[in-house]
This record gives structure tokens, C-alpha cells and sequence, in this order.
């Protein structure tokens, strides 16, 4: 299992926090999302022989958020 804290712009309130945990949390081999707003970063447990870091910042991209 690897743990990264990835830097994350854009989030501002309890709805953006939902989106990421949800989509990052459907990935398959992704074991835990934390969001902390006031820090702006997203922390991600993940099996990295199941998803990649790559597809992880990807799916917060796409939910509208910029990963730093």
C-alpha cells in the first residue's frame, strides 16, 4: 500500500469534498481518500499495482479540481 498527499486547487466547500473522495474512491485499488480544505490537499491510500498516480490526479481532474 502507498500513501501520497497530493496538493489540490479549487476545492472550497463540503460538496468538492464529496466529489473527490466519491470518484477518487470508486477507483479500484484505492483503500482511503481524505480531503483537508483548509490545506487544499487530498490524501490517497492506494495499491499502486491496481491504479496509478497518474489515473488518481486524472480522476480529480476531471471532477474540476487542479492537482499541483
Amino acid at each position: 500500500m502507498e500513501s501520497v498527499t497530493l496538493k489540490v486547487s479549487g476545492m472550497s466547500c463540503g460538496h468538492c469534498v464529496k466529489a473527490v473522495e466519491g470518484s477518487v474512491g470508486k477507483l479500484n485499488g484505492v483503500d482511503k481518500v481524505a480531503v483537508d480544505l483548509d490545506k487544499g490537499q487530498v490524501q490517497v491510500q492506494f495499491d499502486s499495482s491496481a491504479v496509478t498516480l497518474g489515473q488518481i490526479k486524472e480522476t480529480i481532474d476531471d471532477q474540476g479540481y487542479d492537482v499541483e
